[in-house]
């Protein structure tokens, strides 16, 4: 955990200062040190773009990297994704009507949500999915994880429909704006993208280790679950209601960014165990500062302009996801 900090807290520091401005950090720090006064253009630079930058990939990461933990451990599966629950698909859904279709929405909506539609539209696209998914999978006050992984993919492959047809009608500037958002980018980060999107996911990450005890008696089985004490049934809603929040927030401010659900954890398991009291914080830690280097990557690639930070994380957690694949087949077969 203190190794996995202080990674954290190096790729902050050099994520503030890495940028297509020119503005070095070192130098705005010797600058409030002194007492100067920091020139208009860094002022803007610093704080209203990479420091919202900043803070946005810390939570996100963390976010998609304690909900990949969170669905892991409640399906009892190393290889389970915060996409099993549909919160990907019905988020993505939702962006893409608001891209596609938003244009339609009465001059009085569009005045009132603004800049902040297509987050807004993920955001309730994800919540609905799984509200969805839950009342399939609930039957007599209790869930059924195998229907509710069923369901999951029906309604990932519905949202899939739906947004193929969504995007045969839409036109040349919708397309770009499509295959922009559902490759994820940091770019767009705000204070008030941030403000109001932070809540949900700080409330998330809040909660779930929580869920830690829970989880860890889990990995038992239902049934012994249940005779230690633990009320699998309240456990289940709470960890589904997490990952909603936490991956529906996540994908409204940032897009699809995908493999840091799922390698993550799953990474950290082979390092420290599977106990969640301390697999749940570690893979906050690491998710949100690998998603700030793939961000840093993202920005050097091709500077001045920008890689989609998805296109970074699959290309460097593809590589890792099929090594830790090889290496759990090596250890089976012996």
């Amino acid at each position: 955990m203190a190794v996995l900090v202080v990674f954290v807290a190096m790729t902050a520091l050099a994520s503030m200062g890495i940028g297509a401005a020119g503005v070095s950090l070192p130098q705005v720090l010797s600058k409030l040190w002194s007492g100067e006064a920091l020139s208009l253009r860094e002022q803007v630079v610093i704080f209203d773009i990479r420091l919202p930058r900043l803070f946005t990939g810390l939570l996100v990461g963390a976010s998609l990297a304690v909900s990949g933990a969170v669905m892991q451990g409640l399906f009892r599966n190393p290889l389970a994704d915060p996409g099993i629950v549909g919160v990907g698909a019905g988020a993505g859904l939702g962006a893409v009507l608001a891209i596609v279709l938003g244009s339609f929405l009465p001059a009085a909506v569009l005045a009132m949500v603004g800049a902040h539609i297509i987050p807004l539209a993920a955001f309730l696209g994800g919540w609905a999915a799984t509200m969805i998914l839950y009342g399939v999978s609930t039957r007599q006050g209790r869930t059924s994880v195998a229907t509710m992984l069923l369901a999951g993919i029906a309604l990932g492959a519905l949202a899939g429909a739906l947004t193929g047809i969504l995007v045969y009608i839409a036109d040349d500037q919708q397309l770009r704006d499509l295959t922009f958002w559902g490759l994820g980018s940091l770019a767009g980060a705000s204070w008030t993208k941030l403000a109001a999107a932070a809540p949900i996911m700080l409330a998330a990450l809040i909660a779930a280790p929580m869920l830690a005890r829970a989880l860890n008696g889990l990995a038992l089985g239902e049934a012994a679950a249940a005779h230690m004490g633990i009320a699998v049934q309240r456990m289940k809603t709470l960890a589904i209601l997490t990952v909603a929040a936490a991956t529906g927030a996540a994908v409204a401010v940032s897009g699809g960014i995908g493999f840091i659900g799922i390698v993550v954890p799953h990474l950290l398991r082979l390092l420290m165990g599977p106990d969640h009291r301390f697999l749940l914080p570690a893979a906050a830690c690491l998710g949100a500062g690998l998603l700030l280097l793939a961000d840093m990557i993202a920005r050097l690639v091709i500077a001045p302009a920008e890689l989609p930070i998805g296109i970074v994380t699959a290309v460097l957690g593809g590589p890792v996801f099929l090594w830790i694949l090889l290496r759990r087949r090596g250890i089976v077969d012996m």
